[in-house]
Order: C-alpha cells, then sequence, then structure tokens
C-alpha cells in the first residue's frame, strides 16, 4: 500500500477506502492466509485459510506472496528508526520490536504518550502498529497483540493477562492446541494451576514463558546495533535540511561529548552520526580515528572528508528532526606532547592524514607495519590497518651491541628455494639458481642463526648468509636445516635482495 499511495496514504485516504488485502505462503501443498489486514478480517477471513476458500467468498480479495526476507529487511529499518526512543531495540519474531524504555519514558511526557507518538509517526510512514508498554516483555507482548491496555500498570501483570488466549504467552501453536484439547483456553486458568504437573506434561517452555510475563522472571533484550558508549542528541521543532546546519550541530554535539570525554580521560575511536527525517528515514555515517580524539573541531573535519565523499546520497527529503552523535569506541587518552614553540608534535599531524585519507578510501586500506612475536623474518613484522590500535614488541626494539643488523628492506612474498653448489656443507654457497638464472657468488658472509619459537612444530634452524655476486648484486639467502640433526637435506632459499 505504501508503494501504490505513498507513505502518508493512512494520514489522508478513509480507512473504509482500504481494500481488503492478505499475504499468503505455500503451507503443505496449498496457498494459505499468513497475514491479513482489518478490512480482510472483516470478511471472516483467518490466518491458516486457503485462499482457494478465500476468494470464493470475496474474488476482490488481493493477495501479495509472503516474503520474508524482505519482510525481515523492512523491519530492521523500522528497528533503526524506532532507536530515537532507546538505544536498545531488538527485534521480536518477525513482526515486532522490543524497546527497553527504562529511563527514558520522562523524556517523551510519560509512556503513555511515548506509546501515542510511536504509533502516531509510524501511521504517518503508512505502518498500523500497536504499542503497550508493561514492566515486562511478556506482558507488553500481550497486551500489544491481544488487546490490552496501551501502559500495563505496574504489578498488574495477571490481572490483564488473564483473560487473554494461551498464544499471548509466546508458546508454540502446538502446545496451545494441546491445552485447549484438555479445556484450557484462557492465561488465566494455568494462574492457579500446579505446576509440576504442567510442567511434566507440557514441558518447562510453558512455565517460563509464564513466568516471564508475570516478571518472576528475568529476561533481557538484545539490541540489534551496539550500545554506544557516550551519547549526544538534539531534537528540533522545526526540521532541517541544509548542510551547513548539521555541521554546526554536529560541532554543538561534539563539544558536549568533548567534555565528557575529558572527564573520563578517554578519547572517542569510532564516531557515528545519526540524522532522522520526519518521513521516518534515518542515514547514518560512521568514521574512526587512529588515534582517541576528543577535540570537536577534528570530529568536524572527518565528518566533513566523509559529507564530502557521499556527495548526494543523503538526501534530507523533508528535513531532520533528530540529530544524534554517539561514540561508539573509546580508548585512553594522553595529554599531546608540546614542543618548545608550543606546538604538538608531528606524529599529530600524521595521525589526522592518515583519519582523512581512512574517511575517503577506507581505514582498512591504509596499512602500517609492525614488529611481531617471531625472529623469524616473515612473522617479525606485519601490515594492519594504521588506525589499529599500537602494539609493542621488545624483538628488535634495541640494535646489536656490536653492529646493526643488514637486512634487505623489503622481503619477498614468502622465501623462494634455490639451487645451490657450497664447498663445505655448513659454508656459504659458491653458485646457486634462481628463477630459471645462474648467480656466482664473489663474497659472502654469515652464518647468522635464527631459530623458531620452541613452541612450534613447523620450524626449523635457519643459516642465513648475505651474498654478492660477480655483477654486484646482493641477496639474503638461508639453509633451513642443519646436518645431522634435521630429517633429510638441508634445503636453500632466497629471502630477500638488497637495494
Amino acid at each position: 500500500m505504501r508503494l501504490r499511495f505513498g507513505k502518508s496514504w493512512r494520514s489522508g485516504k478513509p480507512a473504509d477506502a482500504e481494500p481488503a488485502l492478505v499475504i499468503v505462503d505455500k503451507v503443505k501443498s496449498a496457498m494459505r492466509l499468513v497475514a491479513l489486514n482489518a478490512p480482510a478480517r472483516a470478511f471472516g477471513f483467518h490466518r491458516g485459510q486457503a485462499l482457494a476458500e478465500a476468494r470464493a467468498i470475496q474474488p476482490a480479495l488481493e493477495a501479495v506472496e509472503y516474503d520474508p526476507r524482505a519482510d525481515a529487511v523492512f523491519l530492521g529499518e523500522i528497528a533503526g528508526w524506532a532507536d530515537r526512543y532507546t538505544p536498545l531495540v531488538g527485534t521480536d519474531g518477525n513482526d515486532g520490536l522490543l524497546l527497553d524504555i527504562t529511563g527514558c519514558a520522562h523524556l517523551f511526557g510519560g509512556e503513555a504518550t511515548l506509546a501515542a507518538d510511536i504509533v502516531t509517526r509510524l501511521k504517518r510512514q503508512g505502518i498500523a502498529a500497536r504499542a503497550a508498554i508493561a514492566d515486562t516483555a511478556g506482558a507488553a507482548f500481550a497486551a500489544a497483540r491481544f488487546g490490552g491496555p496501551a501502559v500495563v500498570p505496574s504489578g498488574e501483570e495477571a490481572a490483564v493477562l488473564k483473560g487473554l488466549p494461551l498464544l499471548a504467552l509466546r508458546i508454540q501453536p502446538e502446545t496451545v492446541a494441546t491445552l485447549e484439547r484438555v479445556g484450557i483456553k484462557r492465561i488465566g486458568q494455568l494462574l492457579g494451576a500446579p505446576r509440576q504437573p504442567l510442567a511434566a506434561r507440557f514441558g518447562p517452555k510453558l512455565l517460563q514463558r509464564l513466568d516471564q510475563a508475570l516478571g518472576d522472571e528475568e529476561e533481557a533484550i538484545s539490541p540489534d546495533r551496539p550500545m554506544p558508549e557516550l551519547v549526544a542528541e538534539r531534537r528540533f521543532p522545526e526540521p532541517i535540511s541544509l548542510l551547513s546546519d548539521i555541521a554546526a550541530v554536529l560541532r554543538s554535539l561534539a563539544a558536549t561529548l568533548a567534555r565528557r570525554l575529558d572527564e573520563r580521560g578517554i578519547g572517542g575511536r569510532r564516531f557515528e552520526l545519526a540524522l532522522y527525517r520526519v518521513d521516518g528515514v534515518v542515514s547514518r555515517a560512521e568514521v574512526g580515528s587512529g588515534r582517541p580524539l576528543r577535540d570537536p573541531r577534528l570530529v568536524g573535519e572527518l565528518f566533513s572528508e566523509k559529507f564530502a565523499m557521499l556527495g548526494d546520497e543523503i538526501d534530507a527529503g523533508f528535513g531532520f528532526d533528530l540529530v544524534r552523535l554517539s561514540i561508539l569506541a573509546t580508548d585512553d587518552a594522553t595529554p599531546a606532547q608540546i614542543d618548545l614553540a608550543g606546538e604538538t608534535d608531528g606524529e599529530a599531524d600524521l595521525g589526522r592524514l592518515v583519519d582523512r585519507i581512512g574517511v575517503r578510501l577506507g581505514t582498512d586500506r591504509i596499512v602500517r607495519l609492525e614488529t611481531g612475536e617471531s625472529h623469524v623474518p616473515e612473522r617479525s613484522g606485519r601490515a594492519v590497518p594504521a588506525g589499529a590500535d599500537a602494539r609493542r614488541s621488545p624483538i628488535w626494539t634495541e640494535a646489536w651491541a656490536d653492529e646493526p643488523i643488514d637486512r634487505p628492506l623489503r622481503l619477498l612474498a614468502r622465501p623462494e628455494p634455490v639451487e645451490t653448489l657450497a664447498e663445505i656443507p655448513e659454508g656459504p654457497p659458491l653458485r646457486f639458481r634462481w628463477r630459471h638464472a645462474f648467480f656466482e657468488v664473489a663474497r659472502a658472509e654469515g652464518p647468522e642463526r635464527i631459530a623458531a619459537e620452541w613452541w612450534r612444530e613447523d620450524g626449523f634452524t635457519r643459516d642465513y648468509f648475505r651474498v654478492e655476486d660477480r655483477t654486484g648484486q646482493r641477496f639474503w639467502l638461508f639453509r633451513e636445516g642443519l646436518y645431522g640433526r634435521d630429517e633429510g637435506l638441508p634445503r636453500w632459499f632466497l629471502q630477500g635482495l638488497f637495494a
């Protein structure tokens, strides 16, 4: 209907003009009704009814085939919109949402006002919805879906539930059918019944759902989105749409968060800006930093780069009525080092450059080299994203006392085997063949012995040689394995080339 009449069709179209619509799916080799709107229910149709039978009663009945993937995507979009009320938003099955509004209701004028605001805003988007608020998720589920009050008074869960059908307990239809066969059709009939026979006959799930609805057992909500560590937001009675206005609000929100970050001695590593349009569309932009940030100006620069990259992808539509800045990840922040001229060191400037490039190209495309916990050359360094947390290894942090280690600046992707001829088994090669080319060795230095970690089973001891051929080319070769100790004859490999 939203595609046919537009998102605001429920606001301007008379209720009696809504056509009867059902969602159908193939169940046991027959197309059956799995969901239906109010006009379809007015004809007496029900879930599980065959489509052919329904069309015999009402030939003009509209039917749409069930698309679970599209429904999941749409429900996820509504969940993203609903976090304007609370960051704890989780999906409830394939047709509902659970919101933990603890400590949030007073921001919207109370629980009843909050529930009415949700339903009203969804109606403006062309979505029919029912909302209920209760101390437990089970009671809220039952009240929203089976005609309970919009706000269940605290401690009155049993009074509200007792007149509702068994399906309101979120138990399997098979269990409901079995209970109805023995004459139990309402939740109130379970409240005073002996628990042990119920558990023995119908399983522990029945009593668990009953206890959750009554508040005797805790039930956590798993939010679909990660919980931010810090949040600042601004609501507007009149929507804004200009990029300059958004940038000004962003700087104001960043300044608010900067004070809270400073109080905790931390800085933000990942930031998310969420823009909530009046028609329900939510635009999100996320940026990361290689170092903890507090400065609102630097945060604004990162998002400016992000907006420049997105271009026209952020559509303001009729404007944004809510702007939220969230910090998704933080880290300890140390004050910047100031030199005698009153300026910070160049490392901060390099970090800003990496952050700005990372926003445009992606932080995973900018890498830096990091030392590894190994003496084996191909394991002693690795390329990691430039924005990742720096790890410091004690290996190679100090030069040898006698002379610095002479190593190639770049190594081959993996050591390549070579054929060699040596004068003595433990000595350097006289000549070798690599990539179908022969090289006569004029000078050689070594060996430098490097052994793998003692806990690794695939490591052989290596003897490295720096050799130079008659044309002046220099190579870094190693012999893997020791004569008389390791199985088989030692093998030779080329590890790198000197410039």
